[in-house]
């Protein structure tokens, strides 16, 4: 079973893998359109910030996205 500071941890080291793409002097190697690729994720990426308001935030929306569902009904 994966513990949330093992979630949260693992999410920043892939956002820290992906902004390394970004950087031709630390990967000199990567294609062009593994960079690009790479900025399109990183861009809608969650932030430390996200961390710190996520739970409470995804529960906000959660309950924001229900109840639009029971209004279309």
């Amino acid at each position: 079973m994966t513990l949330p500071d093992e979630r949260t941890r693992a999410v920043h080291s892939a956002r820290t893998f992906l902004r390394s793409l970004l950087d031709p002097k630390e990967t000199p190697r990567v294609p062009r359109a593994t960079r690009q690729w790479a900025s399109r994720v990183l861009r809608h990426y969650p932030s430390p910030v996200d961390f710190a308001i996520g739970p409470k935030q995804f529960e906000w929306e959660k309950k924001k996205h229900l109840s639009a569902g029971r209004e279309r009904s």
